[in-house]
């Protein structure tokens, strides 16, 4: 009887598989594909949906702020070793300088080999500068040392009313920091937080459950407002742009995934949900908290995934990095500005510069594009109105690459670190979806015998989230 109870409970307790038509993947696709086809016949209609996607967006940005904090506390505040937290903080940031420098370079050749500008003979002249006025205002603010200045709060409570992600984390940081310095006496503290985690991404998996609602009026107002008609006559550039996206995430990306043991594509496939998601809204904001859960279950430690994602969403745009340098000389080649050598350099190092700090929302890489040309007196920045017409169609593909090479950073730093559980990794990726069954994630090619604790650090790290990201 009781080994008939004992298989009830299993069965009881075991997972229906989903149909189809329950993946979040699906249903954000469906939406996606319904909002390009009523944007297109009823655009009007479709131009009056945008308020379904910008509520999607403010929920998102709601409990932006939570999952940064309580997911950065709670790792550090588990580390036994503080020097931990700023070893994993330079190895960020080293690998963010490289591959954002690389996503700057790769623009700048392909632009160079392709030419997407030339033949148009535009006089900068006849250019509306007072379409880009306010995006070069707004890029006239931006400089390091208010950007520095803009990390710290003027209060704790600052950060959080205004959700600046840098603000947030860097408090955050103090705090865990703070917290682990008390030890034992803040172990109370602690207990509640982790608490509190799974609540707060409780509140994440009913936010996501409208996704497809958001998406669906993204992209319906998308597509009412400007048309699709809209890319043909700059086509060369849209997409000169794709197809160098999608070359640096498959091969460039691809080869430091396999040099790390495991396949871009399957990182793709795990993260299918959250790309839709990013595709359908235009800003990899929207699948941050998600993204975050979803890198923890893969296998890396709370505080890599707490310090890297969110630090990358300022530090590691590698879509956006592509995007300046092609944008900016697709303008030069357009208005028939020749730029030498010299001048390329130049260009890039100021991109270099003026590219950190770029959140993960819609315009903000047209607003440091604008950054970029303000300091590069050869490029006319009037010549931006030039693109403005379709920069809304090459969002998407900044926030996809973006969001990829996010991912990406968090698996490679925590491997770096010695945080990372290769076995959970390489079971979830093979499945392609959350593992929560402790038997689901053991090894799946080469068991590892005695083996107390994954590698993913103190069991700390490892607190459990409830249910999946899907």
């Amino acid at each position: 009887m009781a080994q008939g109870l004992a298989g009830q409970g299993a069965q009881a307790g075991a997972a229906r598989p989903k149909k189809i038509y329950q993946h979040l993947y699906v249903q954000v696709l469906i939406a996606v594909a319904a909002g390009i086809v009523l944007g297109h016949f009823y655009p009007q209609l479709g131009a009056d949906l945008k308020p379904l996607g910008d509520a999607f967006i403010k929920l998102v940005k709601m409990i932006i702020a939570p999952v940064i904090f309580l997911t950065v506390v709670t790792g550090i505040a588990g580390m036994s070793d503080l020097e931990k937290v700023g070893r994993v903080g330079a190895k960020a940031m080293i690998y963010f300088l490289v591959f954002s420098t690389l996503a700057l370079i790769v623009g700048l050749v392909i632009a160079n080999v392709v030419q997407p500008g030339a033949g148009m003979h535009i006089d900068p002249a006849s250019l509306d500068a007072a379409a880009v006025k306010a995006y070069a205002d707004k890029a006239h603010d931006q400089t390091l040392i208010g950007f520095l200045m803009g990390i710290i709060p003027a209060t704790a409570f600052s950060a959080f009313a205004s959700g600046d992600i840098l603000q947030v984390l860097f408090f955050s940081v103090l705090f865990g920091v703070g917290l682990s310095m008390i030890g034992e006496r803040g172990a109370p503290v602690l207990g509640f937080l982790k608490i509190t985690t799974q609540v707060v991404f409780n509140i994440v998996h009913i936010v996501m459950k409208v996704a497809p609602i958001g998406a669906f009026g993204a992209m319906a107002f998308t597509i009412g407002k400007y048309g699709i008609g809209s890319i043909a006559n700059l086509a060369m550039l849209v997409g000169t742009f794709y197809i160098t996206a999608l070359f640096f995430v498959l091969v460039v990306l691809g080869a430091v995934a396999r040099a790390n043991g495991f396949s871009i594509l399957r990182l793709i496939r795990y993260i299918k949900a959250e790309l839709l998601l990013v595709l359908g809204t235009s800003s990899s904001e929207s699948a941050l908290p998600s993204l975050m859960e979803k890198m923890e279950k893969a296998g890396c430690s709370k505080p890599v995934v707490g310090l890297v994602v969110p630090t990358g969403y300022s530090f590691n745009l590698d879509g956006t990095n592509i995007y300046m340098t092609m944008a900016a000389l697709f303008i030069a080649q357009a208005t028939d500005t020749p730029l030498g050598l010299g001048d390329q350099i130049l260009l890039l190092l100021v991109a270099m510069l003026s590219s950190k700090g770029a959140a993960g929302v819609t315009g903000s890489g047209f607003i440091t594009l604008a950054a970029t040309l303000a300091v590069v007196p050869s490029v006319p920045v009037a010549g931006m109105a030039l693109i403005l017409g379709v920069d809304r169609f090459m969002s998407e593909c900044r926030s996809l690459t973006n969001f990829v090479g996010n991912a990406m950073a968090a698996i490679v730093v925590a491997r770096w670190e010695g945080e990372l559980d290769r076995d959970r990794l390489a079971a979830t990726l093979e499945a392609g979806r959350v593992l929560d069954d402790a038997t689901e994630a053991a090894p799946v090619h080469m068991p590892v015998p005695g083996l107390a604790r994954p590698l993913a650090g103190p069991p700390i790290a490892g607190t459990p989230i409830a249910g999946p990201a899907e």
